[in-house]
């Protein structure tokens, strides 16, 4: 696996093959690409609920809230959130791709994914990001601002079975906002 450069990247986009909805040429980087926040957030509820049962739907337990572009969305010391981003990106069958946080909120505190770091090839929709503020201080995101970056690997050769392939089990393909954990449909 070799990762895409600035020019790779290009030239993928190009050709059609990596596509970025809506794409800022400006937020290409040496080996990676910007990508911006969206409105959609999704906060978890206080509920009754002693645990999470993994066994069980949690739709429940979080809340859908949008944001307008000029007011910002307060993530607290501490809190963990779902967020999406403005991008739609569709992969080919043999390039994967990383979702990394930007250094420069990274500095303040932020994380932007947990685990779900992985794009796998064949994946088309919105990403959603898994934000967490490690800081004392409360930060405050807005509607279309970079807040994170993604690089694409070339796989050796192509998938056999690309994300959403029927059968697989992919339960997030071609999702548009923040999506709740759906690890009740597997197999535990």
């Amino acid at each position: 696996m070799s990762v895409l450069s600035d020019r790779d990247i290009k030239d993928q986009i190009a050709a059609g093959r990596i596509l970025i909805e809506p794409l800022d040429r400006d937020a290409i980087q040496p080996a990676s690409v910007d990508l911006c926040l969206d409105s959609a957030f999704r906060v978890f509820n206080v509920t009754a609920r002693p645990y999470v049962d993994v066994r069980e739907p949690v739709d429940d337990l979080t809340r859908l809230v949008t944001i307008s572009p000029e007011d910002p969305f307060i993530v607290q010391p501490g809190v963990f959130c779902l967020a999406t981003t403005l991008e739609t990106i569709t992969l080919p069958d043999d390039i994967v791709a990383r979702v990394d946080g930007r250094s420069s909120l990274g500095r303040l505190g932020l994380l932007v994914h947990a685990t779900a770091g992985y794009v796998d090839p064949g994946w088309t929709g919105k990403l959603t990001l898994e934000l967490s503020n490690q800081s004392q201080m409360p930060i405050a995101l807005y509607y279309g601002m970079r807040v994170a970056q993604i690089s694409f690997l070339r796989l050796s050769s192509p998938v056999d079975r690309p994300y959403g392939t029927p059968g697989l089990g992919s339960k997030y393909q071609g999702q548009t906002g923040p999506t709740p954990s759906r690890i009740s449909d597997d197999q535990v």
